[in-house]
């Protein structure tokens, strides 16, 4: 397995393999975000085919009250192995790993990342990681499908952080 940064012609084998349920691709908005040194858009790839992605967004969490809580933490967003098969095999881990040497290499001191309430299992592997829980929040979000219908998206999250010794 390797880990890169996205570029852009990776963006289309994303969609091809990890796929988006929006009418404009997660991937390609991740990656112009990367082109604009907002993030770090991070691919696992497995015998020539993406099997993982992450972004880093240097900017931190949008929710304010983990801004306040943390302020200029970069955030581990959208962190997905797929297919799920391959869930369990250090992918996910390895992503966070480059994520954090990543951050390091900016001289930042913590990385953090929201976890859902209905999740444990990616709790217990951010625990074992050495994430922390830091601040409970309300993530929002929405998209355009396919058909052009909006869907409004509300998650209960906990922001867990990771001191980068």
């Amino acid at each position: 397995m390797e880990i890169t940064l996205c570029r852009a012609a990776d963006v289309a084998l994303l969609d091809r393999y990890i796929g988006s349920m929006a009418a404009t691709s997660f991937h390609a908005r991740r990656f112009q975000r990367q082109e604009r040194g907002q993030s770090a858009y991070l691919v696992a790839w497995l015998d020539e085919r993406p099997v993982g992605h992450t972004e880093l967004r240097w900017g931190g969490c949008d929710d304010a009250v983990v801004r306040a809580a943390r302020p200029g933490c970069p955030e581990i967003n959208a962190l997905t192995v797929w297919p799920e098969t391959l869930r369990s095999r250090g992918i996910g881990s390895a992503l966070i790993r480059a994520a954090e040497e990543l951050s390091r290499e900016r001289g930042r001191t913590a990385v953090g990342l929201g976890v859902a309430d209905d999740n444990p299992r990616a709790a217990a592997l951010y625990a074992r990681l050495g994430f922390l829980p830091l601040a409970a929040y309300v993530g929002r979000w929405s998209y355009e499908d396919r058909d052009g219908l909006t869907h409004e998206c509300v998650e209960k999250l906990t922001f867990l952080v990771k001191e980068l010794v």
